[in-house]
């Protein structure tokens, strides 16, 4: 079957069409999160987002041989608006997950029975990586919701991601005592790039 008359041409444009809104969709919820001085948030929702960006342009990619063209595709996207940021965070999550759950996967079938195994590859592996993100979102959204964002119940090391000062506590101060940047700086060194608890001083 010739790509220009497959289902799985539309379902790539969808999925481009997707990716690129989900990408924006983040650096909107990035940019309410850094308003509410959540900037550990704020990086995670930038960094996914670039990832989202990385997804859109394999699929796009896919569609190479039909440069020029332009293809009509119809299609349900959700619209997340709220400045609640656990709202955000569990929107996303959902997302995320129908993606991982069915809509990827069944986009895979279709490629795999039309004869595209590079297209339904590609549709597998960015589908257990959206399940990765989901699983992110659910865990920064129930901290967030218990208030466990920032403290934890015993003591454990964190990192100040403006400046790197590492403190071995239950809770981290309201601001950095260093840079002096205030706590949504902070993340659990377990959790900051590049880093591990190896590296307490």
């Amino acid at each position: 079957m010739n790509l220009s008359d497959s289902k799985t041409l539309v379902n790539l444009m969808r999925a481009f069409a997707g990716e690129s809104q989900a990408r924006n969709r983040y650096t909107f919820a990035a940019g309410i999160c850094k308003q509410q001085k959540l900037h550990l948030l704020e990086a995670v929702f930038n960094f996914t987002a670039d990832q989202e960006k990385e997804h859109a342009e394999i699929f796009y990619n896919h569609m190479k041989e039909l440069s020029g063209s332009n293809i009509t595709i119809d299609g349900a996207y959700p619209v997340d608006i709220t400045n609640e940021v656990s709202d955000l965070l569990r929107r996303a999550e959902h997302n995320e997950l129908e993606e991982f759950e069915t809509v990827y996967p069944d986009f895979a079938k279709t490629a795999e029975e039309e004869g595209f195994p590079a297209v339904a590859h590609s549709f597998r592996e960015i589908a257990k990586i959206e399940q990765t993100h989901a699983k992110r979102f659910a865990w920064l959204a129930q901290a967030l919701e218990e208030g466990t964002l920032y403290a934890g119940s015993a003591k454990q090391a964190w990192m100040c991601l403006n400046c790197g000062y590492i403190v071995n506590v239950m809770s981290v101060p309201a601001r950095c005592p260093v840079c002096d940047h205030d706590q949504g700086y902070f993340v659990p060194l377990a959790l900051a790039p590049y880093s591990s608890e190896q590296m307490m001083p």
